[in-house]
């Protein structure tokens, strides 16, 4: 589909984003201009921190009155705190497509849960039973943590099917007890195909865990029909930005792993030189844990399991085609991708601009457009090196409340930058290419810290 292609009747039909069980909060921020005035801020950086649902949002403020401790408490409030707590467990297991007795770990988010699953791989003798196969192309939440146990690693290859043939012969090889890979890329957004490597991990004798950050706010996903064995994604990627991450999977290495935090709540009897762990998500739940978080996260999975699934889709996809073809329309504008043959993609689009560093058109965008998005190297260095982009590049991520109005902005500003140049000037300040002399602030309520550049410019890429 080509900018051409869609008709000013498809611009301007009502999208996804204009259905109440999909509204954002900040949906209708206006953002000042380096040159004045304001415009409605365009969010792509969804990849990095989705807005939080409306519904989400409003369900905060229901159970916050109800806030209390957890597990640990008889008063009316604990009693109700604690409920929703556990019930949350019940609702993400169902989100997901879990099995009756996978455990559902709350964490921190994605990184989190990946480093509790790390401190599970099962022991042989005192040994660790087999090693942790991933790809070059995995975000550093499902890098680092297996980088400190016994692993290997894999190049991923130019096609989806060439890669998958590789990691078929390194399972052949034998001694691996997890393959550990994305369900799509944050760079660029190509989905693996989780399914075919599931298989291919039990054919060979090893689990699967999947790093699902960035695929589930975009797709369903059903763990018992793919028979992956172990799921983590965030609620802040996941229209729940509360601070809480999810890990669910089979319960046999999670109740024998090393805990993940030693405290209150892990154990089933204190001594002083010595403990008996509990079993369960408890045993990775030390301390009071995060109960508004844990539900509004919970919310955030009801309400992705209500949507038309077509529509939903639909939405993405229009933005991510209007997207690719006019910045690919633009001279001197690149359109990165991992495999030449990966036939589908999430809510992400990552480019680069001929002569530009990616951090200055990023900030352009900002002061100029009203356009919020990622540059750099969106933890994920190997890959960024492996494709020629060491410096880093641009990353356009959308999702339920986008428009497509954010995508034509975004291009209109390429556009504008490769034909007219920058309209401002720009330096470098703490390492971050800002506007020079900015006068713009951020709102009464947050702190607003000058810089070497003046004030700090009002934007949250």
């Amino acid at each position: 589909m080509s900018v051409d292609t869609l008709a000013p009747s498809t611009l301007d039909a009502p999208s996804i984003a204009d259905r109440p069980y999909a509204a954002v909060t900040g949906a209708e921020i206006q953002a000042p201009l380096i040159h004045g005035g304001t415009v409605r801020y365009a969010n792509l950086d969804y990849g990095a921190s989705a807005p939080a649902l409306s519904v989400v949002s409003a369900y905060l403020n229901e159970i916050l009155p109800y806030y209390a401790s957890v597990h640990r408490g008889a008063g009316y409030a604990s009693q109700i705190s604690t409920s929703v707590y556990e019930n949350s467990r019940d609702i993400v297991r169902e989100f997901v497509g879990g099995r009756p007795d996978d455990l559902v770990i709350f964490t921190r988010n994605t990184t989190d849960s990946l480093n509790v699953l790390a401190g599970c791989l099962p022991r042989r003798n005192g040994e660790q039973a087999g090693d942790v196969l991933y790809l070059d192309i995995e975000h550093h939440a499902n890098l680092l943590p297996w980088q400190r146990v016994g692993h290997r690693s894999i190049v991923a290859r130019e096609t989806l099917a060439e890669t998958v043939e590789a990691i078929r012969e390194e399972l052949a090889a034998g001694g691996v007890a997890l393959l550990a890979v994305t369900g799509a890329s944050n760079v660029t957004g190509e989905i693996l195909p989780i399914a075919e490597l599931a298989a291919l991990a039990h054919e060979y004798g090893a689990r699967i865990a999947v790093d699902a950050a960035q695929l589930a706010p975009h797709r369903r996903i059903d763990i018992a029909a793919l028979d992956v064995d172990y799921l983590a994604f965030s609620g802040h990627k996941l229209y729940a930005p509360f601070g809480a991450g999810v890990l669910v999977g089979r319960p046999d290495w999670l109740n024998e792993g090393t805990p993940h935090l030693f405290g209150g709540g892990a154990v089933r009897e204190a001594r002083l030189d010595s403990v008996t762990w509990t079993t369960g998500p408890a045993r990775h739940e030390g301390g009071s844990p995060n109960v508004l978080g844990a539900a509004t996260l919970a919310k955030a999975t009801q309400v992705l399991a209500s949507l038309d699934h077509d529509e939903w889709q639909r939405h993405e996809a229009e933005i991510r085609a209007h997207l690719e073809a006019g910045l690919s329309a633009v001279e001197g504008v690149t359109v990165h991708r991992v495999f030449s043959d990966s036939a589908d993609s999430i809510g992400v689009v990552n480019f680069s601009v001929e002569g530009y560093d990616a951090g200055l058109v990023a900030a352009y965008l900002s002061a100029e457009h009203g356009v919020g998005l990622r540059d750099g190297k969106f933890c994920a260095h190997p890959l960024l090196k492996r494709l020629g982009l060491p410096a880093g590049s641009l990353r356009a991520s959308f999702g339920l409340g986008s428009r497509l109005e954010d995508a034509e902005r975004l291009i209109a500003g390429i556009r504008q930058l490769r034909e007219r140049g920058l309209g401002w000037d720009y330096v470098v300040d703490s390492g971050r290419w800002v506007p020079s002399n900015d006068t713009r602030s951020y709102p009464h309520w947050a702190p607003n810290t000058p810089g070497t550049a003046g004030a700090a410019p009002c934007t949250t890429d």
